[in-house]
């Protein structure tokens, strides 16, 4: 059956508590939102990054329920009770997180646009025990793309991290 010219169709809502960073937020949405809209367009955390919006980049890699997703390929509302961490919810102003600091220490960003979705990955990767070797770490972290090339110091940011200060591998 098609729809008459002129008729409008009715946009699917969906009506969920979106739990970020520890703070619960009602949301009612477009039900094709993604993840990554709502948290930036609805909830004003403009940390994670619109970087492809098609899941080749990484910029906006966030955690929910501890693993590393891309929110721009996730459905705002499949997090429904689900815990999400933005980069907002790592360190603080006052404290960063041991990966920031390294990542500062190692230079580990230049424009800055893609950090935040690599200290994300970064974070994912230390609590999977995937940093055993640089090779390694590059694998792990393929899915995350620098544009100004600070691999080698994201590398190192993310060694340090892990515990591991030999510099000659």
């Amino acid at each position: 059956m098609r729809a008459k010219p002129g008729a409008t169709r009715a946009v699917p809502q969906a009506e969920f508590t979106l739990r970020v960073n520890k703070t619960e937020y009602p949301l009612r949405v477009d039900a094709r939102v993604t993840l990554l809209d709502a948290l930036r367009d609805r909830l004003g955390l403009t940390g994670t990054k619109k970087g492809c919006d098609q899941g080749t980049c990484g910029a906006c890699t966030v955690h929910v329920e501890g693993k590393r997703v891309l929110s721009c390929l996730m459905l705002a509302a499949q997090c429904d009770g689900r815990d999400v961490t933005t980069i907002e919810g790592v360190g603080t102003d006052e404290q960063l997180h041991p990966v920031q600091e390294a990542f500062v220490r190692h230079d580990g960003f230049q424009c800055g646009y893609c950090t935040p979705g690599q200290i994300m990955s970064a974070l994912g990767l230390l609590s999977e025990g995937r940093t055993g070797t640089p090779e390694e770490i590059r694998e792990y972290m393929s899915g995350n793309i620098c544009r100004c090339g600070a691999y080698e110091n994201i590398v190192a940011a993310i060694r340090e991290a892990a515990g591991d200060h030999d510099e000659t591998l």
